[in-house]
Formats: structure tokens, sequence, C-alpha cells
């Protein structure tokens, strides 16, 4: 009852404070409000306490209120006061910012801190972080196109040949954009396109085309990082004046560019020519962002999409690592070297160029230049030879370039001209006045050596060269006439182990006699489940021994689809089926990747040359006797796979009769080669599985 008095009384004095001074309520409305409020809030703070705490709470008065002190100088205490506004100084207005002002200025600090990272990222990443963001932007994109639109009827496009067409555009940029080890990647993509759609074989024919050669000052800066800050002209002995006599030659401009490096022609003062080959200066830096940006993409993949490939991504970046490293290529390059040397039945048919190591380093590779005709230059292999009965094509076996460099003409080229391009002899006296003749070899001779070079490396020595693409094979004529091969670019191998190298001879053999329990032990043992796939995928036709258990069950329930929704269920029972290819992701052997990428672009270079070798017989026949020739094994196990072996020469006669069968089909005009027949089987068994593999696909 207090309490409400206390209220009521309280709400009465604050009306009539109000109320008893009309005329001059307008000076002192605030304070009176004020204290009216601070009255009333305290009383019903007062009330809630007294009914919660009836014993402890005591309303206060005023009066009764305490005053806090501090003390003061004197060291009596005295009440806080205020500052006095005379010493607070003169009052400064606020600074105010119209609002176009105020996005200008946020505009000029947002320009200046994307500046300044992209300056960073320019000049200390190489553009590493920029190709990472862009690398990871097109992959979400691509990623969320085929998420949301792979289906018979996509929401954004007429079919799934819209969606495959525009990701194949836009990864095709992204790869040549970023250029570098981007590139490197696409020609690998590209060498195994023929299992992709058309829309990425058509687009992905055009990753061989050269890249763009480096800067001088690029090159002369990578030479002096890598040998202790000599010069050029001090390392290799060469003079880009022409005033020093007994110094050698360089070029400056570079006679062929690829992602990677560039290859310098040059005469050192010995009179050697060589092959100095410099990689780009940007690749060192860029290349653990890309190989990053590759691991990251690749996850995201296996997650997204449910497929086994990121066990894959360590071994695939280890070798490209490797391949950027040119002491690791030097030393493949004198193993390989080596081996060929030592092999009887190659030796003198084969030539691998000499690596000169006290003028190489991690980026620099300086080897023996190479004078010869490019593999798939048919015309120039196979055209009438016209440089002498007893002579061969320069440098052919070893012997001395001829004819050789003009060295006072090219002084004078250089004092006349500081920058000449060219200053190699080119050598064509062999071809003729008019520049028509060739070679005179035979195409089978040269695909003979070849097919036994590859296979003496994956089924006798267990070391495989993965880049046996044109650009990286030469032929030249030796003095006798025969051929004679030349394998550069050392920088992709695969080493073997022999367990696993026996295993994949036994797996060769036992495709080449249907034996499919072989079969089915080795696969299983890798870890493979759709042993029908891989053969077909190793012997790169289709292979008739097996029970075909994967192709009938993916073809399994389409009957009656129409076309759109027979190739969206097709490409959906092939990602099942390369999973179960792939099968145990821990015992797949991971040497198989590149393995096949050899064996594919050997059966492309066979049939550019019109199939003249029966492929695929001698690669079984090299498989079938590394089996008793390993001196590993104990002499019975060689003695019993020396009798098996004659058994399978017996049984590959009718591999004979089949080739020979094609090849005069193909001399009479009424078809093409073995190679051809194959493809064209790879074709019809492909379509079963959704693919539609085309013929021009490594013709870029």
């Amino acid at each position: 009852m207090g309490a409400s008095c206390l209220a009521i009384s309280t709400t009465t004095s604050f009306r009539s404070s109000i109320a008893l001074h009309p005329s001059t309520s307008r000076h002192v409305s605030t304070l009176s409000t004020y204290s009216a409020i601070s009255s009333l809030t305290s009383s019903r703070l007062s009330l809630t306490r007294t009914d919660r705490f009836p014993r402890a709470a005591r309303l206060r008065l005023p009066s009764q209120q305490q005053t806090r002190s501090f003390q003061g100088p004197g060291g009596a205490f005295q009440p806080l006061q205020p500052p006095s506004p005379s010493s607070l100084g003169a009052p400064k207005a606020a600074r105010t910012y119209t609002r176009p002002r105020k996005l200008l200025r946020r505009l000029l600090i947002l320009s200046f801190a994307l500046g300044t990272l992209y300056a960073v990222d320019r000049y200390a990443y190489s553009s590493g972080i920029g190709r990472s963001l862009r690398t990871f932007g097109i992959g979400l994109l691509v990623a969320a196109d085929y998420k949301l639109n792979f289906r018979p009827d996509p929401w954004f496009g007429d079919s799934i040949t819209d969606v495959h067409r525009r990701n194949a555009e836009r990864i095709f940029h992204l790869l040549r954009v970023n250029g570098g080890l981007y590139l490197k990647m696409g020609q690998a993509i590209a060498m195994q396109s023929a299992i992709m759609p058309p829309e990425f074989q058509r687009m992905f024919s055009r990753m061989f085309d050269d890249a763009p050669q480096g800067p001088w000052s690029d090159v002369e800066a990578v030479i002096r990082e890598d040998f202790g800050g000599r010069s050029p002209e001090e390392v290799f002995g060469v003079s880009f004046s022409g005033e020093q006599p007994g110094k050698g030659l360089m070029e400056r401009r570079a006679r062929a560019s690829a992602s990677v490096a560039q290859v310098h022609w040059a005469r050192l003062p010995d009179g050697r020519e060589v092959a100095i080959k410099i990689q780009k200066r940007e690749i060192a830096k860029q290349i653990s962002w890309d190989l990053w940006a590759f691991k990251t993409v690749t996850w995201v993949y296996s997650k997204w999409f449910d497929l086994p490939l990121y066990s894959l991504v360590p071994f695939i970046t280890e070798r490209l690592e490797l391949e950027t490293d040119f002491e690791n290529e030097a030393r493949n390059s004198e193993t390989m070297r080596r081996l060929v040397e030592g092999e009887r039945g190659l030796r003198g048919r084969v030539y691998v160029p000499n690596v000169y190591p006290e003028l190489s380093s991690k980026r620099v590779l300086t080897a023996e230049w190479i004078e010869g005709v490019r593999l798939w230059d048919k015309e120039g292999i196979t055209g009438r030879w016209l440089g002498g009965r007893a002579n061969g094509s320069p440098g052919a076996q070893g012997a001395a370039l001829h004819p050789e460099t003009d060295m006072e003409a090219a002084r004078r080229e250089l004092r006349a001209r500081p920058y000449a391009e060219r200053l190699k002899p080119e050598r064509t006296e062999w071809k003729g006045r008019r520049g028509r003749g060739g070679l005179g070899l035979s195409t089978k001779d040269v695909m003979t050596t070849m097919v036994d070079l590859f296979s003496a490396q994956i089924f006798k020595w267990g070391v495989v060269h993965c880049d046996p693409h044109p650009g990286n094979l030469f032929v030249r004529r030796k003095p006798g006439g025969q051929a004679e091969l030349v394998l550069i670019d050392h920088g992709l191998y695969v080493y073997m182990k022999p367990d696993f190298r026996r295993q994949y001879g036994q797996f060769w053999k036992a495709l080449m006699t249907f034996d499919n329990a072989t079969i089915t032990r080795v696969a299983a043992e890798w870890g493979i489940r759709a042993a029908d796939i891989f053969a077909s995928a190793t012997l790169l036709r289709p292979y008739e021994g097996g029970d075909s258990s994967t192709r009938k069950g993916i073809l399994k329930g389409l009957e009656g689809a129409t076309p759109a929704e027979r190739q969206y269920a097709m490409q959906q029972k092939m990602k099942q089926g390369i999973r179960e290819m792939l099968g145990d992701e821990e015992k797949w052997p991971k040497e198989l990747i590149f393995i096949g990428r050899n064996m594919r672009i050997v059966q492309a270079n066979n049939q550019h040359l019109g199939s003249p070798v029966n492929r695929v017989k001698m690669m079984g026949e090299w498989a079938s006797r590394s089996l008793f020739e390993d001196r590993a094994l104990p002499l019975g196990s060689r003695l019993g796979n020396a009798w098996r072996h004659v058994l399978f020469k017996l049984v590959m006669l009718a591999s004979d009769v089949a080739f020979y069968f094609f090849r005069l089909r193909q001399w009479l005009g009424r078809g093409g080669g073995m190679e051809d027949e194959m493809e064209k089987r790879m074709k019809v068994m492909a379509q079963d599985y959704g693919i539609e593999l085309q013929q021009d696909v490594f013709e870029g």
C-alpha cells in the first residue's frame, strides 16, 4: 500500500511540476522531464526489489544517495566533477563525405589491393595463383554443368552433345590460356581422347600445335641462374657478335618450342653441333601451383562423380615433376643408350643421341644435334634417294655432319646482322636440286624397328619411353641403305618392377592365345574386375576370347530406349565399368597408365604409315620370348617357356594369314590395312559402351 501511494505521489508531483510553470516550461522542459522519468524509474525499481527482497530492499531518498569521490592532489577526497568546457579546446566539426566520394575511396583502396596482389602473383609466382583460381573456376563450372545437365533431356541445351561441346571448349580454353604444364597435361589427354566424346576428340586434336617460344632474356636468365651467374657466351664458348675468332655460334631464335622447353642450335668451339634444350623460366615457379590445382580438381571430381581417379594422381604428378628435371632426362637417355647398344637385334638400327653432362643442369640439357626426317613425313621417308649410292643422310650412325658449318661466312653474317636468326646450314643436298628427294626407305623397315624397340622396352628391359609421338622420332638413312631410327626426349619414363614386367608378358601372351584363365588370374592380381574391357583396352582391338560379361551388363535393359536415353544410360553404365576395370585401387599397377599411352601412340604411328607391320603379333612374340630369355627365372621355368614359345609361334601363323589378307586387300584398293580394320572393330565395340571413336584424333 505504501509503495502504491509512493508511486501515485511521484506521478502526481511529476504532473504538478509541469503544470506549475507554464511560462518557463520551454526552458526547463528537458530537465523536468529527465528528473520525472528518473524518479519514476527509481520508484518502480524499488518496488520490484521490495517485492522480491522485502527486508533487504529500502528506498533511498535523493539526499541519501552516495556520492562518489576521488583523492585530489592535496590528499583530500573531492567529489568527481566534469572538466570545464574551456579546457576541451575549440570543437571540430565531423568530417562528412558524400556517397559518390565514399564509393570512389573504397574503389581506389580495392584497386590498390588487387593491383598489389596481381603484381606479387605475376612477378613472384609467375601467375601461379591466378592460373589456379582460373582452374578452380572453370573446373567447378564444368562439374556443375555435368551434374545438372547430364541427363536425357538437359535443362540447358538440346542434348548431351551440347553439354559435351561447351565443356570441351571451356577446358581447351583453360589449357591454352594457362599454357606451360597445362599444355603438357592437355597433350596427355589428347593422346587418350579416343575414349572421350567426339566433341572432346575434335577439340583436343589441336593440342599438338607448337607453343610460343619465350624471349631471349628469359633464356639468358635461366642459363645464368643454373651455371653460377655465367653468361651463355661463357658456358658454351660462343660469340654473338662474330668478332671473336675461335668462338662458337649459337642461334638466339629457338628451332622448336614446346610446352615446357625450347631448343636452340649451337656450334661449340671444338666443332660439335648441339641442341640446347632450355626450360621456360616460369615453369619452375608454376609447377607446384599447377600440380596442386590438378590434385585439388581431381579430388573434387572423384568425390562428386564417384570415380576412383584420385588414387592415380600421386603417380602422375611424380612423373610430371620428373619430366621437368633435365638431370633426370639425361640419366634416362644414358640408360636407354646403354640398353640399345647391348641389344644385338637393335644395335645399329636405333640411335640415342649423346648427352653432354658438363653443359647440362636441372633446367638446361645439351645433347648431340640430330638431322633427320620426321616420322610422319611419309614422302620424305619413301621418296627417291638422290644423295649418292654409298652415302647416308647427314649424321647417320653418329658420323660427322656434312657439309660443315662455314664459320667465316657465319661470322660475317653476324657482323652484318648481330641478331641473325638462322646460322645452321640446312643440309638438304640429298634431296636433289628441286628438293623432291627422300631417304628411299621402306615404311615396313621403319615400323619394324619401332615396334621392336618399344616391345623390348616393355617386355625385356622394363624401361619404357612413354612419349614416342612423331616429334620425338627421326629417321635417317645409313650408308648401306638401311633405316636408322633416332629416339629423343627422354623425360617421361616408367621403370617396371621385374615381377610386374613378367606378369605383363604373361598377360599379353594369354591375350594372343585366348588363355582366359591366365587373363582372369593376372587381372585379379592387379585388382581388375572387368577383365574383358581391360583386355580390349590392352590390345587396342576387341578381345573375342572372353565372356563379354561387362559388355552384356552394360547393354542389358536398353531395348526400346530412345537414342538420348540409350546414350545417357550407356555412359552411366560405362562409368560403372570404369570403376570395375580400375577395381582395387591399392593393387592396380599405376604404370599401366603410361604403358597404355606408349602402345596407343605406337599404334597411331603404324596406322599413319599405312599399317606396314603386324604390330600385335610382333608385340606378342616379344612377350613370349622375354619369358624364356629372363635369366632371373629358374632353368626349368625357362625351358618350359621356350617350348611354349615354339607352340606360340605356330599359333601366330593364323595372325600372319589375317595380316597378309588385309595387306592384299589394301594393295588392291579394296580397304585399309590391319590397323584400320582393328580401328573399325573397336569403334563398333565402343558404340556398345556409349563411346564414339574417331579416326582423326591423332592427325592433329
